[in-house]
């Protein structure tokens, strides 16, 4: 049996609102992608995010993670078995690390959020297909976009997809509305069943970003009461998107100017 789940409270958006998130999306991914040539062996973390300040001040944007909830950083990078809400530091990073690279900024009132996972010389194989297997995982969901669709198609697209893999599906986070605020409803799970949860509308807009383990699914925090590792250690990836629900589909803002997708990518 389907189960319809009525969250009226779910913003829609007009065209002024989709051209606004297509300036934040955008800006954003191009500081991902122009951040690409310092993300190797040698560079710390701090580096990184010190870049993404001078950007956003370039760019008249502000990092939406400055002072949220307390959190003192321009972004989120995350190493290795680090599922997400890593903290940039000064320890230089290592050949065979694996990162993932989370910023959001806000341009004009508007936030523009999204992800990379970004390779460190050379990996394992394991490693190297985790993040393939990850990318797939959030371009399934989001083709599972559409007016009348449901919420849980998506995590549905996101779980058969990367279970049948042999990975998992971190279940302690979920992607987010998106907008004027940083985080709105509803929620995006990356995992669940066709048909469950709220039906998409037009003008719906919001983040999709699976976290994928090659190991067990569960996680713990760190006493600095952000990072999130996996709890048996296992490497853990994620891609991020901010999407918009359209008349006939799905349009993401995020896209990559230079078309970086995902790693290996050419600087």
């Amino acid at each position: 049996m389907t189960r319809v789940e009525t969250q009226p409270h779910i913003r829609l958006h007009g065209p002024e609102g989709f051209a606004a998130m297509r300036k934040a999306g955008q800006l954003v991914a191009q500081a991902l992608d122009d951040v690409t040539p310092l993300v190797r062996e040698g560079v710390s973390t701090q580096e990184i995010d010190d870049f993404f300040w001078a950007f956003a001040e370039k760019h008249n944007a502000l990092p939406a993670t400055l002072g949220y909830r307390g959190y003192r950083k321009a972004s989120c990078i995350s190493l290795n078995h680090v599922v997400c809400h890593g903290i940039p530091n000064a320890k230089p990073m290592s050949s065979g690390d694996i990162v993932n690279v989370d910023l959001t900024l806000i341009v004009d009132g508007w936030h523009g959020d999204s992800s990379r996972m970004y390779v460190i010389g050379e990996t394992s194989r394991a490693a190297e297909r985790l993040i393939d297997v990850t990318y797939e995982s959030m371009m399934r969901g989001i083709a599972a976009v559409k007016p009348g669709a449901h919420l849980g198609d998506i995590g549905y697209a996101i779980q058969s997809y990367a279970e049948a893999e042999r990975c998992s599906v971190v279940r302690d986070f979920c992607g987010h509305g998106l907008g004027e605020l940083f985080h709105d409803h509803p929620n995006i799970l990356h995992y669940g069943r066709k048909g469950d949860g709220a039906m998409l509308k037009p003008g719906m807009i919001f983040t999709i970003e699976p976290m994928i383990n090659l190991g067990k699914p569960q996680v713990k925090f760190l006493s600095d009461g952000w990072t999130a590792v996996t709890r048996d250690k296992s490497l853990s990836a994620q891609f991020e998107h901010s999407v918009g629900v359209t008349e006939s589909g799905v349009e993401i803002f995020t896209t990559s100017p230079a078309g970086m997708h995902k790693p290996p990518y050419k600087a």
